[in-house]
C-alpha cells in the first residue's frame, strides 16, 4: 500500500498511561523493577502521578484518581475494574490543527486544557507547560486517547530523569488485545493517517516514536507464553514492550528487585500483569 498523509499537528505517540489503585504501592512496585521515577506529582483536576522517561523521545504514566471526580471520571471507571493501561498520549505538535483534523475525522477533540506544574530540585528549573486536548472515548475503543503538546520539553526529558538501573531507554509499542483486529486496528490507523501492517500477532500501526499493536488475545497470548496477561472487556490495552540496553543485566535488576521475568522466545524478559499493575511488561 502506498503511504497516506499523517494527521496534521500529530507526531505519534507521546506517552501511555497505567491507572492504578494505590499508588503508593505502584511506586514500590516500579522502584524495585529498576525504574527511575519522576518525583510525583498533584494535579488540580484531583490525580496524583509519576513520570517514568524511559527515554528521549516517549514515556510513561503512573496515575491514580483516588476520588470521584468529573474532569477524571473515565480513570476513576476504569479503576473500578482494576489497574492496568488506559489511556494512550499522542505527541501534539500543533493542537489546533490536530483538533480541527480530528474532528473531521470523527474523533470528537475536547477544548483544550492548559496546564502547567513547576520543576525544582532537579538538573533545570522552571514552569512545564502542556496543552492537553482530550478525544471522546466512544471513538478510541480500548482507551482514552488525548493529544499533549508539551510548550516546555527540556523541563520534562531531565537526564537524570532518564537513567534507570533496568537499562530502559524507550517505549517500544503498547499492545491491545480485540476480537476484530481489522476494526481495531483501522480505528487507530485513521487516527493517526497511516496504514496498519500485517504482524504474527496481528496488525500494528507505526506511532513515531512506538508501535501500536492489535492482536487477539490467543495471539498475543503464543507471542508472550506462560505470561499472564490482564482480564478485562475487549478491546483492551494488555501489554508495553520496552527497549533495554542489556538483557541480561535487565534481567538481574528484575531479580534482585523479586521479580521472577520470564524468558521469550526472541530472548526478550517480560512480567506478569499481576506483578506490574494490570500490565504485561515486556523488556527486549
Amino acid at each position: 500500500m502506498h503511504a497516506i498523509a499523517p494527521t496534521p499537528g500529530i507526531a505519534g505517540f507521546d506517552h501511555a498511561v497505567i491507572a492504578v489503585r494505590d499508588l503508593d504501592a505502584t511506586e514500590e512496585t516500579y522502584t524495585r523493577m529498576g525504574f527511575t521515577l519522576v518525583p510525583r506529582g498533584h494535579h488540580s483536576t484531583g490525580s496524583s502521578n509519576h513520570n517514568i522517561m524511559v527515554g528521549p523521545d516517549n514515556y510513561f504514566e503512573l496515575l491514580t484518581v483516588p476520588a470521584p471526580n468529573p474532569m477524571q471520571s473515565y480513570f476513576y471507571e476504569f479503576n473500578r475494574k482494576g489497574d492496568g493501561i488506559a489511556a494512550i498520549a499522542l505527541k501534539g505538535t500543533d493542537w489546533r490543527s490536530a483538533s480541527v483534523a480530528l474532528r473531521e475525522k470523527g474523533f470528537e477533540p475536547a477544548a483544550p486544557l492548559q496546564l502547567s506544574r513547576e520543576v525544582k530540585g532537579g538538573s533545570r528549573s522552571g514552569t512545564a507547560s502542556f496543552t492537553i486536548t482530550n478525544l471522546s472515548p466512544k471513538t478510541t475503543p480500548g482507551a482514552q486517547v488525548f493529544m499533549c503538546q508539551h510548550h516546555t520539553p527540556e523541563l520534562v526529558w531531565l537526564p537524570e530523569l532518564m537513567r534507570h538501573a533496568n537499562g530502559a531507554h524507550a517505549v517500544a509499542a503498547v499492545a491491545f488485545v480485540a476480537d476484530n483486529v481489522a476494526h481495531q486496528a483501522g480505528t487507530y490507523a485513521k487516527l493517526l493517517g497511516t496504514w496498519p501492517e500485517r504482524i504474527a500477532e496481528g496488525m500494528k500501526i507505526g506511532g513515531g516514536s512506538a508501535d501500536i499493536a492489535v492482536c487477539t488475545r490467543q495471539a498475543l497470548q503464543a507471542r508472550l507464553a506462560g505470561v499472564d496477561l490482564p482480564e478485562r472487556a475487549k478491546p483492551h490495552l494488555a501489554a508495553m514492550f520496552i527497549r533495554v540496553r542489556d538483557r541480561q543485566a535487565t534481567y538481574a535488576t528484575l531479580r534482585a528487585g523479586n521479580f521472577n521475568p520470564k524468558r521469550m522466545g526472541d530472548g526478550s524478559y517480560a512480567i506478569d500483569a499481576g506483578d506490574a499493575c494490570g500490565v504485561a511488561l515486556v523488556f527486549g
